[in-house]
């Protein structure tokens, strides 16, 4: 199922390997498989010219296919379907004023242009322009679902507030490392500790005897202090997680601002990448964000999902969740790996991790509260039980 891209374009902002595993994905969808298919990205200027040369009318249109089954000659060569254009700028105008990621837009249109391959024609009636809209739906829905199987998403346990009610009792229980070896065993794939300046909950001592046990992967959440830096660099974590911290905060209340501290914290993730731990920034769901995030060398995003867990409204939510999904989207399409967390329950977790783009949840609060009433091995394995299969 050969799917064949052209462009001559700089710069290209978005993943051609992507593109292409999309396409092929999209053929056997489509009960195409063998078939070939050819993804040709333009500017503006030159679906211009195409336009005017092909449909004699003025101007650059989004997308443009043409069917090797059309016209005299069509049948012989039957498994070659044709030839899909669509220019960048006008999709990346069109993501814009959709608010989703410009690799969206450049999907739906690859859908449009594919079923007009295939026979389909909006422009021959109202119904079959209803038909061929539902059809679009139709097909977007299943690669998402295709591509979440694939996508197998993890679960990061915080362990932090097992340290919370230790120190309020200023006592050695109950100890978050034998917490931390409970959810390893209950399924979590990662666990997940905040070493704070103020040390309010977990301690260095917790950190050092961590990092030996844990058997998954130990994430060390850290603001960018120089003594947790030199304590980081001396264990070496399997990754660390850069946070704002303020002292008065309860918990971590939003994203970095990553563009405002572009310096400090790429000498940061130097000094971490030269030991061998990649890094994370814990981020709102901003383009700019992510853009900066990119340009310092982070390995990883967290995108802070606080907001949408905490929206009052269904509305306000289903808002806050399009703008992680079109984070996460953005972010994988410039290569960052992605992560989310933050306020995520029994309730909300699911739909966050059905998004494709996301390797990782860190979720901390709500397991521990619920292992109060059930238990913690039992909390643990009732939110793995919510991931993606």
């Amino acid at each position: 199922m050969p799917v064949l891209l052209n462009h001559d374009l700089k710069g290209l902002p978005i993943s051609l390997a992507q593109l292409k595993r999309r396409g092929e994905t999209l053929l056997q969808i489509c009960n195409c498989p063998a078939s070939e298919l050819s993804i040709a990205l333009v500017d503006d200027r030159q679906m211009a010219v195409i336009n005017e040369q092909y449909r004699n009318k003025k101007g650059p249109t989004n997308v443009l296919a043409f069917a090797m089954q059309e016209g005299e000659g069509g049948d012989l060569a039957p498994e070659i379907l044709g030839d899909v254009i669509i220019s960048i700028d006008t999709a990346a105008k069109e993501a814009a004023k959709d608010e989703v990621s410009l690799h969206r837009r450049v999907t739906i249109l690859l859908i449009h242009g594919l079923l007009h391959l295939l026979g389909y024609d909006h422009e021959r009636s109202d119904a079959e322009a209803e038909l061929m809209a539902a059809k679009e739906q139709e097909i977007l829905a299943q690669l998402l679902k295709k591509e979440r199987r694939g996508q197998m998403v993890s679960l990061a346990i915080n362990v932090d507030h097992v340290a919370t009610l230790r120190q309020a009792r200023g006592i050695n229980e109950p100890d978050p490392v034998l917490a931390a070896g409970i959810c390893e065993l209950a399924g979590a794939q990662g666990i997940v500790v905040h070493l704070r300046e103020d040390r309010r909950h977990i301690q260095d001592r917790d950190v050092r005897i961590l990092r030996q046990t844990v058997k998954t992967k130990l994430n060390l959440e850290m603001g960018a202090a120089r003594e947790i830096i030199d304590i980081a660099l001396e264990i070496k974590p399997d990754m660390v997680t850069l946070v704002p911290e303020k002292r008065k905060e309860l918990t971590t209340e939003g994203g970095l601002n990553v563009a405002g501290q572009k310096k400090s914290l790429k000498g940061v993730i130097a000094q971490m990448s030269k030991a061998g731990i990649p890094v994370s920034l814990f981020i709102d769901p901003d383009s700019r964000q992510i853009v900066a995030a990119k340009e310092i060398g982070a390995t990883f995003v967290e995108i802070h999902t606080g907001r949408y867990c905490d929206a009052a409204s269904e509305q306000e939510r289903d808002h806050e969740f399009d703008l992680i999904a079109t984070a996460a989207e953005e972010a994988y399409e410039l290569g960052l790996r992605v992560n989310a967390g933050h306020g995520l329950n029994y309730l909300t977790t699911q739909r966050v991790a059905a998004l494709g783009t996301i390797e990782e949840l860190s979720i901390g609060h709500a397991v521990m509260a619920r292992a109060i009433m059930v238990g913690l091995d039992q909390a643990v394995r009732e939110m793995v039980a919510l991931l993606p299969k």
